[in-house]
């Protein structure tokens, strides 16, 4: 990749970045923005679909072809992110929904989405049948050239202050939204970002479009949290080398936990994604304490804040705001489970943090490559 002719190319792209986009099919559809006079969001939620909401398998061609033809009854969502996501959208916040999966699936996604009740803002999927048509076969599994200037073109449209972002260890999630936030940030150049697609093997096209959405994007610190669901159920410790601000999560009740913890979320709203995962019957109430008892092992949740959750959903419980179901457990039930987790700890101090350092974005990717290599030798596969 020319560094000469890449940067002359934004030049001469940043007049059309719209329409830019939609000619080389980069996105199935690009987000209008915010209509005229509306206030910008408080809070953007940026989400996955496949293994970060949906379960989804692709391991296999068999499973992708399961997948293809399943209607939207037949989909399932991960306990507990249905609730979450209708907790979050609030008045004043923001839904967008960037996915791997193809566009043809776009009714059937949009149904199971109804079906569970989830309002969304922006909806990408990814337009693979123009891919093969056009011969861009590196394009069809290459997760940073899509969502990477998706996500950017979303938040020139409408930027709001703090963003929180939501994805899987399927894929460079991951990495993507660490690169994302210090675009955002102003931590990345212009120079660091092009050696960073290089690495990725991003088209030159697709390149220039990055590098011109991430020019353009208003600058701010503005990505508070980000959550990598362990769908692969990948060990948590080595996603500390991405830093405090990413969390993964075995489960949506340990996401909800963080989010109150950051203010996002009332008491309340984590005890109505806790009884939803109950009430799916893949979780009991021993899970969901283990779940807050390990959040605050590796020091993602405080005694303090684990205390005052006990407090406000008792409160909250006690005032009628939350309904008791019969064929679940009570909240003092509930509420000494939690309490007893947090007491066994006593005062063990969680693991310390290690300085932060930048990211070497390039070693990232390259790392990235060749566990997808092993993955694809060892008859695997991934989705993004």
């Amino acid at each position: 990749m020319a560094r000469r002719s890449l940067f002359e190319r934004v030049a001469r792209l940043s007049t059309l970045p719209v329409r830019v986009g939609e000619r080389i099919g980069l996105f199935d559809h690009v987000p209008p923005g915010l209509p005229d006079g509306a206030p910008p969001p408080k809070h953007t939620f940026r989400w996955d679909l496949d293994k970060t909401y949906l379960r989804t398998e692709f391991d296999s061609f068999a499973d992708l072809a399961k997948s293809a033809f399943e209607t939207a009854a037949d989909k399932s969502a991960f306990p507990g992110s249905p609730a979450l996501l209708r907790s979050l959208r609030q008045d004043g916040h923001r839904i967008c929904i960037v996915s791997g999966s193809p566009t043809q699936m776009r009714q059937v996604l949009t149904a199971k989405l109804a079906l569970d009740g989830v309002e969304f803002d922006e909806f990408v999927l990814k337009n693979n049948l123009k891919n093969i048509l056009r011969g861009r076969f590196r394009s069809m599994r290459a997760q940073i050239p899509y969502k990477l200037p998706a996500m950017l073109r979303s938040r020139i449209g409408a930027t709001a202050p703090a963003e929180t972002l939501f994805g899987d260890d399927a894929e460079a999630d991951a990495i993507i939204y660490c690169l994302y936030a210090d675009i955002c940030a102003g931590r990345v150049s212009l120079q660091d970002l092009e050696r960073v697609l290089e690495a990725s093997r991003a088209y030159d096209d697709d390149a220039a479009i990055v590098l011109d959405f991430a020019r353009r994007v208003p600058k701010g610190d503005a990505v508070r949290r980000m959550f990598i669901h362990l769908d692969r159920k990948s060990p948590s410790l080595p996603f500390r080398r991405f830093g405090r601000r990413l969390v993964p999560v075995f489960n949506y009740f340990q996401a909800a936990l963080v989010l109150y913890a950051d203010g996002v979320l009332t008491a309340r709203q984590v005890i109505f994604v806790a009884l939803e995962m109950l009430d799916s019957k893949q979780y009991e109430l021993g899970h969901l304490a283990t779940s807050l008892q390990d959040m605050m092992r590796r020091g993602r949740m405080t005694r303090e804040d684990a205390l005052r959750l006990v407090a406000d959903a008792t409160e909250a419980a006690a005032s009628g705001a939350l309904a008791e179901r019969s064929d679940l457990p009570p909240f003092e039930t509930m509420a000494e489970a939690f309490r007893a987790r947090v007491r066994s700890l006593g005062n063990a101090e969680p693991p310390a943090w290690d300085p932060e350092e930048p990211l070497d974005y390039v070693r990232l990717v390259d790392e990235e490559h060749e566990h997808r290599r092993t993955r694809r030798k060892a008859g695997l596969s991934g989705a993004g």
